[in-house]
């Protein structure tokens, strides 16, 4: 049997150091949790934490005609964006089936920077490198960090946390989905644990000193398990659970990033998209929340009157909420209420709105 090495992030000593617990994502070894989880949780929600990202998969597209390849595509219109800001979109097949979200910025008039999940690495590269022009270039930079600094008071500590390594950037003028760059450090402001955040990507070689600021103004080093409770709480959806190549982006809950208001742009998987979009699709995704004792989690059978009709994609316990919660695709509509199958049982459901609160 061929022996498989993990990937560690630049930041892995770092964090054994600091007593981080690990587990295997998709062959790196990531930090699931550095103390209690659930007041990793809490740092972010009512403080500041930050999570080591530098297993996300970067890329870069180069070129004159970077932009214009990039509109056949994505399901977003990156036409629609001046030069540092960004948007969330998809990456479709054929038909329609998502190969992966991502976030997508334009740098400049000829570059545009791509931040997709780790686990579909190999699928999307191949995926862009099939499909590219000879006039655009692929990038993926290398020797690099990637961290994020979620909360409240994340724009406050990250301003002094910089100040105090001799880091100038007015993080605190970016507006909501845009970015900044200097030198080789690039700021951005997304916030996918629903909070406000920042994403900043520098060489490997400075991230220590960021990470011992951060520590220095009691932001708190956090894990992939408070990230995971913190994502679903913000109705964020997980590649591989809540979004699948099987299923497309309308079917999954993000019919709002999908633009075909241009007839023109013609980009994979419009057809379908447009169909859906204008018709309707049976299957969709709707949000649960369990009011009683028990545990809500990826696939269980969701039923309504004894009748299958779907399964959860991504459930845990809500420590913010301190119910159980979920995300679950149905292939019907569901008003009020439903059934969950836990242990073989139903346990009554009630259908919420996104994000929980």
């Amino acid at each position: 049997m061929a022996l498989v090495l993990s990937m560690k992030t630049p930041l892995y000593q770092l964090h054994l150091d600091a007593g981080a617990e690990f587990a295997d994502f998709h062959g790196w070894q990531l930090p699931v949790q550095f103390d209690s989880q659930t007041d990793e949780h809490h740092s972010v929600r009512y403080s500041a934490g930050f999570f080591d990202l530098s297993h996300k998969t970067i890329i870069d597209i180069v070129g004159d005609m970077a932009q214009a390849w990039l509109r056949t595509m994505l399901t977003e219109d990156v036409a629609n964006l001046s030069p540092m800001q960004a948007l969330y979109c998809c990456l479709c097949n054929e038909d329609g089936g998502v190969l992966d979200d991502l976030i997508a910025y334009k740098v400049s008039s000829n570059k545009f920077r791509l931040v997709f999940n780790a686990s579909t690495r190999e699928k999307v590269i191949n995926w862009l490198q099939s499909h590219l022009q000879a006039d655009v270039k692929l990038d993926l930079p290398t020797d690099i960090v990637m961290l994020a600094v979620q909360g409240p008071e994340a724009e406050s500590k990250l301003i002094e946390a910089l100040k105090s390594i001799h880091v100038y950037m007015d993080v605190g003028s970016l507006p909501r989905f845009n970015a900044m760059a200097q030198d080789d450090w690039f700021v951005s402001r997304t916030g996918n644990t629903g909070e406000n955040g920042f994403e900043i990507i520098l060489p490997a070689g400075q991230a220590a000193s960021l990470v011992g600021a951060l520590l220095q103004q009691d932001v708190r080093a956090c894990g992939f398990a408070a990230y995971e409770t913190l994502r679903l709480e913000a109705g964020v959806c997980r590649y591989g659970q809540d979004l699948d190549e099987q299923h497309t982006p309308i079917q999954s809950g993000l019919d709002w990033a999908v633009d075909v208001s241009d007839p023109d742009r013609h980009f994979i998987g419009r057809d379908i998209l447009y169909e859906q979009i204008a018709t309707g699709t049976a299957i969709h995704q709707v949000a649960l929340v369990l009011r009683q004792q028990g545990v809500l989690s990826s696939g269980q059978p969701v039923q309504r009157a004894g009748v299958a009709i779907g399964a959860v994609t991504s459930g845990c316990f809500s420590p913010t909420l301190e119910v159980s919660i979920a995300m679950a695709r149905v292939n019907r509509p569901v008003i009020g209420g439903c059934d969950v199958i836990i242990n073989e049982q139903p346990f009554a459901v009630e259908i919420a709105e996104l994000p929980f609160r």
